[in-house]
């Protein structure tokens, strides 16, 4: 496996600079083998790192900057990620590669290894059988709560029966309350007719009242007249 560090040769940024002097002269101080590729000279070595940066670690104008650090064709990651990896004592495992024998990273995985299978160990003496037998009592304790979950259930289920029977009358009386207000509006109409056909009569009868009345006015004028 090789590793890649992405420089820029010709960089007028003088952080990226120091950047740049900081992972060489640390992989050259652990003796780590490395290809330097220049990205101010070469075109194609800025493409192919562009384009190996992932999306999510790529800054806002997504021109990720130099150093950016390649296992082979993985993405290990930029100066921030490998400056964190070397004050936790992990560059080996950011660049993907194995501790040497006796670096304190390597020391610190057996410690590691050694407490995790010390502690299953202690698990297992602590627990030799996980399936001792449970007493009668907590049984039939899980066995009565389990009973009263379902009678919870079964009044629950009950009452939202219940409901909905409710709301179906509640639905039933909306719906016979539609069908009377045609039924009285209908009869509303009915009363009016008849109550204009009643004040047309009445209207009827006191013109032929008054008809009456002018003609018997007229003979007695008449008869007045002929004596």
């Amino acid at each position: 496996m090789v590793i890649k560090v992405f420089l820029a040769s010709s960089s007028g940024s003088t952080a990226i600079k120091k950047k740049q002097q900081d992972v060489v002269g640390f992989l050259e101080a652990l003796k780590v083998d490395y290809t330097q590729l220049d990205i101010a000279c070469n075109e194609e070595n800025r493409m192919w790192m562009r384009q190996n940066v992932p999306t999510e670690k790529k800054p806002t104008n997504g021109i990720p900057l130099p150093p950016q650090i390649f296992n082979e064709e993985s993405y290990c990651g930029d100066y921030d990620t490998f400056f964190e990896a070397k004050e936790d004592n992990l560059v080996y495992t950011f660049l993907g590669l194995p501790p040497p024998p006796g670096s304190k990273e390597a020391a610190d995985k057996e410690h590691i290894v050694e407490n995790g299978t010390h502690a299953e160990e202690t698990n297992a003496e602590e627990n030799p059988d996980d399936s001792t037998e449970v007493p009668v009592e907590e049984r039939n304790g899980d066995a009565h709560g389990e009973e009263e979950q379902e009678a919870c259930e079964e009044e629950e289920g009950e009452g939202g029966e219940e409901e909905e029977e409710v709301a179906d009358d509640e639905a039933m009386e909306g719906e016979t309350a539609g069908d009377e207000e045609p039924a009285e509006e209908e009869e509303a109409e009915e009363a009016e007719e008849e109550t204009d056909e009643e004040a047309r009569a009445a209207e009827e009868e006191q013109e032929e009242a008054d008809d009456d009345r002018e003609e018997e006015e007229g003979e007695v004028q008449e008869e007045e007249e002929a004596e």
